[in-house]
């Protein structure tokens, strides 16, 4: 599934995070298409054009065109070389070299290019350099233009994910377990549903891909039935537990709160020598007594 990557055109979306990196991948699809004899180009912004190359034998660096923003991404050493635009016009300038026949641009990485250029004019020269804007049936098979896109999403928010993720036609999103690097792929083509797949790989030395097979979840192991319980009270400082003698000495206890029919009777027979209390009431002119309308001085 990874190796049909390549026989799609447009933006190839490949998001990658700190625990599984992307690099090794987008090195690994650049020399699938150098093999299958494509024009290839390599933005490169992150890494030097020695690093790039590394690994890759002498016949497929041969066959690699790369454009280093690395050691001068703005032409400061060389102003007589300097384009107008900076990485922007760099990257449109991509678009002229590839020419006809099938072509792959890798761009190392659209995170560099995102915090030089605008979200907005750098989607819409994706959208260019993928040559989104044709038809389906103007594009011949010979001429598609893939774009490998490397994309560190923990470093920007939902706003460019979302805007990058929209342009693609297919993404990769890597992860894994157990050590074990894992493809989560989404297809988008015209006028079919998206499809995602799973892909589980390595990555050789000479950037050689290798699909595997999911690996297994380890087994949890069997508990042991003859396992001797271990009682939690044993070396406690305080007792759970009452003996006959404290639970008689506890029903037996009257609580303060606790309105016993003793405490009832004294309230309710006042003793010798307590006065009596009387309350007197004499109504106002404005106080209502009917009985049968107690409302009626609200005036419902």
């Amino acid at each position: 599934m990874l190796e049909s990557l390549l026989a799609l055109g447009g933006l190839v979306l490949l998001r990658d995070s700190v625990e599984w990196e992307g690099r090794s991948l987008l090195k690994a699809l650049v020399k699938k298409s150098a093999l299958c004899g494509e024009q290839v180009h390599v933005l490169g912004c992150e890494v030097s054009e020695e690093e790039f190359r590394e690994g890759f034998d002498s016949s497929i660096n041969s066959r690699l065109v790369y454009h280093d923003l690395f050691r001068d991404p703005l032409s400061w050493s060389k102003p007589g070389k300097a384009l107008p635009g900076g990485p922007l016009e760099a990257l449109r300038a991509l678009d002229k070299r590839t020419g006809s026949g099938p072509a792959t641009i890798a761009l190392d990485s659209l995170s560099w290019l995102l915090h030089h250029l605008p979200c907005p004019i750098l989607c819409q020269t994706l959208h260019a350099l993928s040559r989104q804007d044709s038809c389906p049936g103007d594009t011949l098979p010979g001429e598609q233009v893939r774009v490998l896109g490397l994309l560190h999403e923990e470093l920007h928010g939902p706003g460019p994910l979302g805007a990058l993720s929209s342009l693609a036609q297919t993404e990769v999103t890597l992860s894994g377990t157990m050590g074990q690097a894992s493809a989560h792929i989404l297809y988008r083509r015209p006028r079919q549903r998206p499809t995602l797949q799973t892909q589980w790989f390595s990555i050789l030395p000479d950037f050689s891909l290798e699909l595997q097979v999911e690996p297994l979840l380890e087994s949890q192991p069997p508990s042991d039935l003859h396992t001797p319980s271990v009682d939690p009270t044993t070396h406690l400082t305080f007792n759970l537990h009452l003996s006959k003698k404290e639970r008689e000495a506890k029903d037996s206890l009257t609580l303060p709160f606790q309105f016993s029919s003793e405490k009832q009777q004294a309230l309710l027979r006042p003793g010798l020598g307590q006065a009596t209390s009387h309350i007197f009431y004499e109504p106002d002119a404005y106080d209502d007594l009917d009985q049968e309308d107690p409302d009626d001085d609200l005036d419902v």
